[in-house]
């Protein structure tokens, strides 16, 4: 296996198994994951906060299915905010989707099986084109698999989010009217994901960034005063570990633009 780009902080952030305990509700606000018993899983999510996310993905796959979710996460991160090739990065979402598929085969009631499905799916949706990936019939299958984590974990701030982007996705390339009758996209809907995603989780720069980015897809303003106020707000915030740090920094990158 080729060598990740490294995360760039690295020495940032510095958790051990005890820390992640310590702090895991607040490091896990987004996907409401249950923390794990097993110390040698601890290890593998601390490898994950701490940006070794190689690492993290690795040892979650040699830990098994207790591993499964932290690789999946890992895995997603990389190729989301480090992966410089667009076909490796295509590559790894589709992998993991595939991953996630067969976890959730395996264990249907766990609702990060289906979230990191929809996730992988929709990530690559956006690399083939969301129209293209429409036309193939993803659509339906990320929506299927967001509301199946929801209906399992309604507290999954992270799946509101992403249910909110597939809402503003759709509408964005076939319109309301079609995005309405063929895939159930409603703008309203839309809106109140992202709104519940920031009561859930309310420190999280992810959730103002997607907001603000559904925001103008829906309303076509990219001068949106709402947009840029949330694009601030994600700006501005302390992250606790890489991945925050990841989105924290795209949001500065973004509101620059």
């Amino acid at each position: 296996m080729l060598s990740w780009t490294p995360f760039p902080f690295i020495g940032a952030y510095v958790y051990d198994t005890g820390c992640v305990a310590q702090h895991w509700k607040r490091l896990h606000a987004g996907d409401a994951e249950p923390m794990p018993g097993d110390d040698a899983v601890l290890q593998a999510w601390a490898h994950f906060h701490n940006g070794f996310f190689q690492s993290a993905f690795e040892s979650g796959l040699d830990l098994g299915p207790a591993g499964v979710t932290v690789a999946n996460k890992a895995c997603c991160v990389y190729a989301n905010y480090l992966e410089p090739s667009e076909k490796s990065r295509l590559d790894l979402f589709l992998e993991t989707a595939e991953r996630a598929r067969m976890q959730a085969t395996i264990e249907p009631l766990n609702p990060a099986a289906w979230y990191w499905q929809a996730y992988a799916l929709g990530r690559y949706s956006q690399g083939i084109s969301v129209a293209k990936a429409l036309a193939e019939g993803l659509g339906q299958r990320i929506r299927a698999a967001l509301e199946e984590t929801l209906r399992l974990q309604p507290l999954h701030a992270d799946a509101h989010v992403a249910l909110g982007a597939f809402h503003a996705e759709v509408i964005d390339k076939v319109g309301p009217l079609i995005g309405r009758m063929t895939y159930g996209a409603r703008k309203d809907v839309g809106l109140a994901m992202y709104r519940k995603a920031l009561v859930l989780n309310p420190d999280s720069a992810m959730a103002r960034l997607e907001y603000a980015r559904g925001l103008v897809m829906l309303e076509g303003n990219p001068d949106s005063p709402e947009a840029t106020r949330l694009y601030e707000q994600a700006a501005a915030i302390e992250p606790m570990d890489a991945k925050e740090r990841l989105d924290r920094d795209l949001a500065q990158a973004e509101l620059g633009d």
